[in-house]
């Protein structure tokens, strides 16, 4: 009987291993594990915002990615599919690819022309700060057992140059103009493919929920430069996960403690509208930034299958080689927004006293929250 074989790929030349396997094998079985790329940018005066993501599920022989355009309230979104071991040194799928310049400082994202959309791109990203680790996403099932997210995630301020094309137009990018994050995380991600019909799993989605992500780029006047940056999950009153830092130029992680907000959300869509976060700094002490939204909507992250859209899931078998899309006209009307869910890259413009800068900020406000003047009746994912 012919057992199967572990499988050599390139980079196994390479002098990286750190297991006795190879690198077309992760260290678990668990069909959520995920190597993702992320990236969001954005011309500064909010006008136009590309948005992408590539994810590699090695459990499910699948490579996935997205990439669209937020113009206004209007969402272009590409997407694609494709079989892993026919191909598992490229990093792209369909008209996709990623490109590492320079490690830990440039990379490229490239669209090419597709016959879904009259969109594509090809933008450079160079980091003004060096790329930061969050603390690790560690997370069980409300029961206690499951490990429902094992996760490492780093990302990076950067300004963006190349150029876009959309509907015939050619758009010019440049550095000056524009400003944008990337992330690179990899592990047991929560929310891979359908959720499994024979398994008991609360849904953490079901009650009160929040969610915020937001890395914020700052600059002094004397031209010194940092990041503040925090992620929260917060489950029926209780944080489950919280990750927060001062990033300095010198690569520098000072931790931030916890955090409170006065912020205000469209009570329609719940789009993030501005307002104050404070962070706890430690030993008595508070930071405080203001935030403006800078865009009409931002990208919803729905049509990148977050959280699912029109029966699609992240890492889902699509076949050997699947390319699809669309275009919505206003994703800020109700009934649209609660198709391409309330998670979106929202470009803010950001201040700490007398540092300026701008940010992505990720949020999902579900269930009711009385202080944000949020009902219930009128939550949606």
């Amino acid at each position: 009987m012919r057992q199967s074989m572990q499988r050599l790929v390139a980079a196994d030349e390479l002098l990286c291993h750190q297991l006795p396997e190879t690198f077309a094998t992760v260290s678990q079985a668990d069909i959520s594990w995920t190597e993702k790329i992320w990236g969001s940018l954005f011309a500064r005066d909010g006008s136009l915002q590309v948005d992408c993501g590539l994810g590699k599920y090695h459990n499910r022989n699948v490579v996935d990615m997205f990439a669209g355009i937020s113009r206004g309230k209007e969402q272009l979104t590409v997407r694609a599919s494709r079989q892993l071991d026919t191909d598992p040194e490229r990093i792209g799928v369909g008209p996709f690819d990623y490109e590492v310049l320079e490690p830990l400082k440039k990379a490229r994202f490239v669209l090419r022309e597709n016959h879904v959309l009259p969109i594509r791109f090809d933008l450079t990203v160079t980091g003004v700060l060096p790329p930061f680790l969050e603390a690790k996403d560690g997370q069980r099932e409300p029961s206690g057992f499951r490990i429902s997210s094992d996760l490492l995630r780093y990302h990076q301020s950067s300004t963006v140059s190349g150029r876009i094309w959309i509907d015939g137009e050619t758009i010019e990018v440049r550095d000056e103009e524009w400003f944008g994050f990337r992330d690179h995380s990899w592990g047991v991600r929560m929310d891979v493919g359908e959720p499994p019909a024979d398994v008991h799993r609360p849904d953490r989605l079901a009650g009160d929920f929040i969610l915020t992500w937001s890395p914020m780029y700052l600059q002094r006047p004397d031209g010194s430069r940092y990041e503040i940056h925090h992620y929260l999950q917060w489950v029926n009153g209780e944080t489950t996960y919280f990750s927060g830092f001062e990033n300095r130029s010198d690569g520098t992680q000072v931790p931030l403690h916890g955090i409170q907000d006065e912020l205000k959300y469209d009570p329609v869509n719940r789009r993030l509208l501005g307002g104050k976060i404070m962070f706890d700094a430690g030993w008595g002490r508070t930071r405080t930034l203001e935030i403006e939204a800078a865009s009409n909507t931002g990208f919803h992250l729905g049509t990148g299958l977050y959280f699912g859209f029109d029966g699609q899931r992240h890492g889902q078998w699509r076949g050997p080689s699947h390319v699809d899309g669309e275009r919505f006209t206003d994703v800020s009307e109700p009934a649209t927004a609660r198709r391409v869910h309330q998670l979106r890259d929202c470009v803010i413009r950001v201040r700490e006293g007398d540092a300026e800068g701008y940010g992505i900020f990720e949020s999902m406000v579900i269930g009711e929250h009385p202080r944000y003047g949020l009902t219930r009746e009128s939550s949606f994912l």
